[in-house]
This record gives structure tokens, C-alpha cells and sequence, in this order.
């Protein structure tokens, strides 16, 4: 079974309060990854039909401060599809309600697997990439994939090599003392 990424795209808008703000006035990001986080959930969850968990996320670079006052829009679609989990892309937009202005705050991409009611992965429906776009959002997700296994084979400590890193270690903000 395939479904289209429209039939489980999933939008919500939500003001930004006081209560929402960090130290500084301006809206904690912890917030923002919550919502994030229950968007993607919904979003995997209408794809799959079933529940789903984060297995992980890839990257959340906060690009814009977001004000209190602001609306803040959450945007996610389904980007891959393996045999039991999802890449969830999301987009996080803030607008100032005064003057229109909105402001990509920023990306980025869940990981969810779904579950049976024992919870055991179960299979999920494939997904129809009928736009350019489309195609590459899937392309770059397996493309993410291959780079997180490369990542965290050459850092295991079984492979690593510590000689091929001093040099560069050196140069940073940090003291080698072995």
C-alpha cells in the first residue's frame, strides 16, 4: 500500500505566550522542540495509522529568535518511508502579527517508527513521490541515512584513531592532557 504525503500533512498555529519565553523574553526552544516533536507524532501517526515514537532527530538549528506575541506555524509532511519508520520533515515559521513579517525559524527531520498496541514496529505504507521535490526529499533522507552510519562507525572506539585527529583538536578551544 502507498499513500500520498498530502493525505498526512499536518499544520498547526499556535500564539506565543509569556509562559513560553526563557530569561531572555524570547520563546524557549524547548517549547518549540515540544511542539515539534507532537506535530511529527501526528504526522507519522496519520501515515502509518498507527502509533509511532521518535527514533531520532536529525539537526535542529535555531535560525530566527522567536517574540512573545508571535504565531508561531508548524509545518510537517512525510519525506521517507523505510519498512517501519518515517524521516518527518518539518518546518517551524514565527509571524509578527503587527506587521506580516514571517520569519523562518527553522527545519528539520523526526525519525518515527510505528507501533501495534504490544509495542512491536510494524510496517508502514509506502509513499508516492510524484513531484520533483518529492523525489529529492526521499533522495536526501537516505542520503542522511548513509552519513549517520558512516558518522558513528568512524568514532566507535573500536575504530578510532586518535593520531588522525590531535592536529585538528590542537587548533580548538581545548587542552590535550594524556
Amino acid at each position: 500500500m502507498f499513500k500520498h504525503p498530502k493525505e498526512s500533512q499536518v499544520s498547526i498555529t499556535e500564539l506565543m505566550l509569556p509562559s513560553h519565553s526563557n530569561f531572555s523574553g524570547k520563546i524557549h526552544g524547548g517549547h518549540i522542540l515540544n511542539l515539534m516533536d507532537q506535530i511529527a507524532f501526528a504526522c507519522a501517526s496519520k501515515h502509518s495509522q498507527h502509533y509511532c515514537v521518535t527514533a531520532s532527530v536529525n539537526r535542529v538549528d535555531f535560525l530566527n529568535p522567536i517574540e512573545v506575541g508571535e504565531l508561531v506555524t508548524l509545518k510537517a509532511s512525510v519525506n521517507y518511508t523505510g519498512r517501519t519508520s518515517m524521516v518527518v520533515g518539518l518546518r517551524v515559521e514565527s509571524e509578527n502579527i503587527q506587521t506580516g513579517e514571517v520569519k523562518h525559524c527553522n527545519s528539520s527531520y523526526f525519525t518515527m517508527v510505528a507501533k501495534d498496541e504490544h509495542g512491536n514496529n510494524v510496517a508502514v505504507p509506502g509513499i508516492i513521490l510524484d513531484t520533483e521535490q518529492a523525489v529529492r526529499r526521499f533522495a536526501r533522507s537516505i542520503a542522511r541515512q548513509q552519513q549517520a552510519k558512516h558518522r558513528s562507525t568512524k568514532f566507535k572506539s573500536s575504530e578510532f584513531k586518535i593520531e588522525e585527529h590531535i592536529e585538528s583538536i590542537k587548533q580548538q578551544n581545548a587542552k590535550i592532557e594524556l
